[in-house]
């Protein structure tokens, strides 16, 4: 499914304000939970970073430590 950012910034702004009710393009949902709609938020973000290219989640790395005598 095609997200939007439109209505990724819908759901950011009901999550940050404590809503379960998000509207956006003349659709409104309402969730279950905060819960349910920050996995909403999450989901949208990685399906949007998949397709723009970019990594769909945080890559780590590891850290080195050496003595300093080498």
């Amino acid at each position: 499914m095609a997200w939007t950012t439109a209505e990724l910034d819908a759901l950011k702004r009901a999550y940050a304000s404590g809503t379960l009710r998000v509207s956006y393009d003349g659709k409104t949902v309402e969730y279950g939970s905060a819960d349910d709609l920050l996995k909403r938020i999450r989901t949208i973000e990685s399906e949007i970073a998949a397709t723009s290219g970019g990594p769909a989640r945080p890559i780590a790395g590891f850290a080195g430590f050496g003595r300093g005598d080498r």
